[in-house]
């Protein structure tokens, strides 16, 4: 599977912990998300690949979670750009093109949940014009528009 591949490096682990997804977990995992939402229906689901425009190479994903909420519907984002890619914008590029297209959808607000050293993520947030809110979820700070 080109996913197991793509993502099989430590190092993408360094600030979320764990370790990289053998093959059968990782078919597991995206035949579950494929579907689009939660088994419940509370959630929906949007993932979507990276590849490079050049070769069609997977170097990343760019995912969100929807559900609703009393004011509205509300988006979690999270991104991941392979290591030999990082540091070229990727995760930014595509995270603003995925919170463009969610807030043309119709949701009011973007969050995303990001270690409080992961410099280049955090950076990714800033250009999504999100804000550390001071709530921290497992170890990450929950930014916020």
């Amino acid at each position: 599977m080109e996913a197991t591949a793509a993502f099989d490096d430590v190092a993408l682990h360094t600030f979320t912990g764990g370790s990289p997804a053998p093959a059968e977990e990782l078919r597991r995992r995206y035949e579950r998300q494929v579907v689009g939402h939660s088994p419940d229906g509370s959630s929906g689901w949007l993932n979507w690949l990276l590849r490079r425009r050049d070769d069609d190479r997977l170097v990343g994903t760019v995912q969100a979670t929807l559900h609703r909420e009393a004011d509205g519907l509300v988006a979690e984002l999270a991104w991941v750009v392979v290591t030999a890619a990082q540091g070229q914008g990727l995760a930014r590029d595509a995270a603003t093109a995925m919170a463009g297209w969610l807030r043309e959808q119709g949701v009011h607000r973007l969050v995303a949940h990001v270690h409080p050293e992961h410099a280049a993520s955090m950076a990714v947030a800033r250009a999504l014009d999100l804000h550390p809110t001071g709530m921290v979820v497992d170890g990450e700070v929950r930014w916020s528009t």
